[in-house]
């Protein structure tokens, strides 16, 4: 979630404790990497992504027959077509026919006898999707990287914006490489740098935050990530970040954003908000600061994340001048907003989010640990949580969403990002639920399809290659058997329930195929491995595997 969150445990999270704790860190190149060495040593990184062993291709050619292309731009459906994968792009998107309506094989691209051809005549076919905010794992929450990558293939994700690189630079950027040579099964990685990470002194000076950027910048990350600093040192980061060519994200931590909130940000130069901290300040007009109560500390998450639940309520209202003052500026700066709904689902309704389907099977017990409630676990602040917080996370959500909806309506950018591993959110599968959140706050589905895809692409600057189905760009693709324009929920990996006409029970949809570079995943093969995963873990921890009562999954489709 955010610096400070990572807590104490290692060598690298003192140094992100450090970070919110009001400064931010310094030093050389070579203690950049003597620094990250020590956190790897220290055990502080996750267990890289074994060799990959799953999926099949490129090939020389491969044709996806009879599908519906939800290509990403938001334009509607077209179908059916034959979609054309030449190696790792998308080479031709032919009309073969009109709906319902047998298909001429005379007009059908031609396939030649090493080709692929797949039969998926009826399904959807959408962009590979893209999570803005995807950390990859923790080792506090005991997640590998193969446990974290295959939840997010197997729900469709194919790039990933690790907004911190918390595992230590190095290691992200290796298992990036790994990923964009598909040596592992593993989403797209773009790798942003917690500001000061992997430095030993206080950053204090503008001069040395634009150090600190040109040698992230000079060891390949794409993008640095604050919570905020001191306006000096903010300001002087973000203008060397656009300066090396560099994208920025900002989670505008309470301790700062009296200072510097999301449209101060915005004007310096910040490509990107995380949440939503920052907006309401932005939006103040009878105040300059949050309305703290006497007691609150923010060191306590019970009162961070109580009183953030009554913030919205103390800016500008909906449709106000100032609101739209606000909205129109940043759109004007071409800001973009990834405003991860997903990740406080919990602080408006607690009993839901623990009890998603999910966890039984796909949540590892370690990671079940860290949710549960605790004074040291971040996003653990459940030791009093009562129906007044959630009744005012309620009303939070609403305001929240208007201007999320409001902002897209005038033409700002909305991205979609889960933040899961923590709050009870799981990879993958949360981010799906993102994708309900976005159709709550007044999206049209296929607004929210190109906030998942599209949009993510821009505002990576990945759009040449990523982000929708049209020819030239490279073969991230899903397929999914239901159509997601109806109902988000076929996306998730555990699908949909429906009753049959003779009265059963059953699951429909899921994810059937990630294609991502031109190579076929079987998603269901990737959720099983993570359900083999799970199960070892609670077996040698000596806890049950609970299943879902009375519900039967749908039949595993035949491979490619």
């Amino acid at each position: 979630m955010e610096l400070m969150e990572m807590m104490e445990k290692t060598r690298l999270s003192r140094w992100i404790f450090a970070l919110l704790a009001g400064c931010c860190l310094s030093g050389s190149l070579a203690a950049q990497s003597a620094a990250q060495s020590a956190a790897q040593s220290d055990n502080a990184s996750i267990t890289p992504a074994p060799p990959r062993t799953e999926g099949d291709g490129p090939y020389e050619q491969l044709i996806l027959r009879g599908v519906t292309v939800i290509d990403g731009t938001g334009a509607p459906p077209l179908g059916p077509v034959d979609l054309v994968i030449r190696k790792n792009r998308i080479a031709e998107i032919v009309s073969v026919g009109k709906p319902d309506l047998p298909i001429d094989p005379a007009g059908r691209p031609k396939a030649g006898p090493k080709d692929k051809e797949m039969d998926l005549h009826g399904m959807y076919v959408l962009p590979g999707l893209i999570d803005m905010h995807g950390h990859i794992g923790g080792k506090e929450q005991g997640t590998p990287a193969e446990y974290v990558f295959k939840l997010w293939m197997g729900n469709g994700i194919t790039t990933v914006r690790d907004p911190g690189s918390g595992n230590g630079l190095a290691w992200v950027l290796d298992e990036k490489g790994k990923s964009a040579r598909n040596e592992i099964t593993a989403p797209r990685i773009q790798a942003y740098v917690f500001f000061g990470l992997g430095w030993e002194k206080p950053v204090t000076t503008p001069e040395a935050a634009r150090k600190w950027v040109d040698e992230v910048a000079a060891q390949g990350a794409d993008g640095i990530k604050l919570f905020g600093n001191p306006p000096e040192i903010m300001k002087a980061a973000l203008d060397e970040t656009k300066k090396k060519g560099l994208r920025s994200a900002c989670h505008h931590a309470q301790l700062y954003v009296s200072r510097v909130n999301a449209l101060t940000s915005a004007r310096w130069g910040l490509t990107t908000m995380e949440h939503w901290y920052g907006l309401p300040e932005a939006l103040f007009t009878d105040r300059t600061i949050q309305d703290y109560p006497p007691g609150y500390n923010y060191g306590d998450e019970s009162h961070r994340f109580g009183e953030a639940g009554r913030l919205w309520r103390q800016a500008a209202r909906p449709g106000s001048e100032r609101w739209n003052q606000v909205i129109d500026e940043m759109v004007k700066l071409d800001f973009t907003i990834d405003p991860t709904f997903t990740i406080y689902e919990a602080s408006r309704d607690l009993m839901r989010a623990r009890r998603a389907e999910w966890h039984d099977e796909y949540t590892l017990p370690s990671l079940w640990d860290y949710y549960s409630p605790s004074r040291i676990s971040h996003g653990s602040y459940w030791y009093h949580w009562t129906t007044q917080d959630e009744a005012d996370w309620k009303d939070n959500y609403r305001l929240w969403m208007a201007f999320v909806n409001d902002f897209k309506n005038h033409g700002g950018r909305v991205t979609t990002g889960s933040d899961s591993g923590y709050i009870y959110k799981l990879y993958g599968f949360d981010y799906i639920r993102e994708l309900e959140l976005l159709q709550e706050a007044g999206f049209h589905p296929l607004e929210v399809i190109r906030s998942a895809t599209l949009n993510g692409a821009q505002a990576l600057g990945l759009d040449k290659e990523i982000g929708s189905i049209e020819p030239g760009k490279l073969a991230d693709l899903i397929v999914v058997a239901e159509n997601p324009l109806d109902d988000f929920k076929v996306l998730y990996g555990t699908g949909a329930i429906r009753l049959t006409a003779d009265n059963k029970v059953v699951r429909v949809g899921g994810v059937r195929y990630t294609i991502k570079d031109g190579i076929v995943y079987d998603s269901r093969q990737l959720l099983g491995d993570v359900r083999k995963m799970v199960r070892e873990a609670k077996e040698k921890a000596g806890r049950p595997v609970l299943l879902q009562p009375g519900i039967e999954p749908a039949a595993s489709p035949a491979k490619p």
